[in-house]
């Protein structure tokens, strides 16, 4: 982080604008929503922006800047298009430890203005350092189209209760637990309609409920797609930052797990052939137990919970115990990583049908009904079948599938270090084997996979 994000009050505070353009112009308008008390100089200044200061109690100076105003302000910006000015402004500020920004030239700068969402008293800086200006603006809109400009109502509405709230919890923990289900239920929804009577009605029936400080446990089993966190839904995130314990597997891509709530307590359940960190009947006992003891669990797993993660198993001792749960889908390994490696799963002129197979079984073995994986006009795909790739290979082969049909090996997909291993059937397992090859890896086979040449600079394969 090479910022840190503060917020200043500057209300009723001194603030020195330097310049009169309409750079100077779109500062102040920000400087007077903040509250602050304008002191601008400038040789010559936009009508609009004389209007502005004198409307909001400021001084205008139609002077040159000069080192004697930086006296009783407490933050300076300098916004003119001259650089021996804004470097002598920036020079005389550091000089007496007085916090300084100068438009677009962070060199110059030791605080810097970040693009704002507001919804007062909830507001949003983001920031790029002054390396992306544009980019941080970008990500603005963004922000400004998906949060309601409702929320600036709940944050109100929210501020008035803050004693009575901490006064019923002592607990900090009860605290934050209630205020997440205040803030996420019917009571936000009463205040984004504009309802705020039953909107306090209905708050204070929680805050006063006998049961209010009693906590009952639930379990999120989440699908975390194969590795881009762009893939996750909406409601991952939202259950991601919900979640106290964080149950995660090996397959979970370090990106996402950035997302996870920064204070909830994690715990490493990953899997790989022969190394267990946990037996799957131990995970499957230790989300029953976190959730008995009030905790919100998630169980955040590669890929889809319910297409070859066993998640079937883990949600069935939940259900003996009547824990509540639930299961929100995740983007499979076969659907990202094909699409990331520009090899469609069906195709008009290849394959009417997909199969996803497992490359080995509860045993440990790669025992499959290969009479009917052999068909020419169905897709492929096999799940954890990189040390079973040869038998797989030969299996098919002498099964009747032809050992000309196109195969890829595709590693890490939909990660930046995703890389697309493509031969033959016949060919790839010697292909991979002189290959450092790193898990977790997809094997696709069938025709579709020749399309991966035609449509990789497409879909950004390597």
């Amino acid at each position: 982080m090479d910022y840190l994000p503060l917020f200043f009050d500057l209300r009723r505070q001194w603030v020195l604008l330097v310049g009169g353009g309409t750079v100077a112009l779109r500062k102040a308008w920000l400087l007077q929503k903040a509250g602050a008390l304008i002191k601008l100089v400038a040789p010559q200044v936009n009508p609009e922006l004389v209007r502005l200061v004198r409307e909001s109690g400021g001084i205008l100076l139609l002077e040159p800047y000069r080192a004697d105003l930086l006296q009783d302000v407490v933050l300076v910006i300098s916004a003119t298009d001259q650089a021996d000015i804004n470097r002598q402004v920036s020079g005389d500020c550091r000089a007496r430890n007085l916090p300084v920004n100068v438009v677009d030239s962070p060199e110059l700068c030791s605080v810097i203005m970040p693009a704002i969402v507001d919804r007062s008293p909830l507001v949003i800086g983001i920031s790029s350092g002054g390396e992306a200006p544009v980019l941080a603006r970008i990500v603005r809109a963004q922000l400004e189209s998906t949060i309601p400009a409702a929320y600036g109502r709940l944050a109100a509405f929210a501020s008035r209760f803050r004693q009575a709230v901490k006064q019923r919890f002592t607990d900090g923990e009860q605290r934050r637990r209630f205020w997440e289900g205040a803030l996420s239920g019917p009571v936000r929804e009463l205040v984004f309609a504009g309802d705020t009577s039953a909107a306090e009605k209905h708050f204070l029936s929680q805050l006063n409920d006998d049961n209010a400080t009693r906590t009952s446990g639930e379990v999120y089993l989440v699908g975390a797609g194969p590795g881009d966190p762009d893939l996750l839904t909406f409601k991952a995130l939202r259950l991601m930052q919900q979640a106290e314990v964080v149950l995660y597997d090996r397959l979970v891509s370090e990106p996402i797990m950035d997302l996870v709530r920064r204070d909830a307590e994690r715990i490493y359940v990953g899997k790989k052939r022969a190394e267990h960190a946990l037996e799957q009947t131990e995970i499957n006992q230790l989300l029953v137990d976190l959730a008995l003891q009030g905790k919100r669990v998630l169980r955040l797993k590669g890929g889809d919970p319910f297409i070859f993660g066993r998640g079937g198993e883990e949600i069935e001792l939940l259900a003996q115990h009547r824990i509540p749960f639930l299961v929100v889908p995740g983007i499979t390994a076969a659907s990202g990583c094909a699409c990331y490696a520009g090899i469609p799963l069906t195709h008009r002129d290849f394959a009417q049908s997909v199969r996803f197979v497992t490359g080995h079984l509860k045993n440990d073995t790669c025992d499959l009904s290969w009479h009917e994986l052999v068909s020419d006009d169905q897709t492929l795909v096999f799940y954890m079948g990189l040390a079973g790739l040869h038998h797989i290979c030969q299996q098919l082969i002498a099964h009747g599938k032809r050992p000309t049909t196109p195969a890829a090996l595709i590693e890490r997909g939909t990660t930046l270090q995703q890389q697309v291993h493509v031969a033959d059937l016949a060919s790839l397992p010697d292909y991979v084997a002189q290959r450092e090859i790193h898990a977790p890896t997809l094997l696709i086979i069938g025709g579709v996979v020749s399309l991966h040449e035609k449509l990789k600079w497409f879909s950004g394969a390597e």
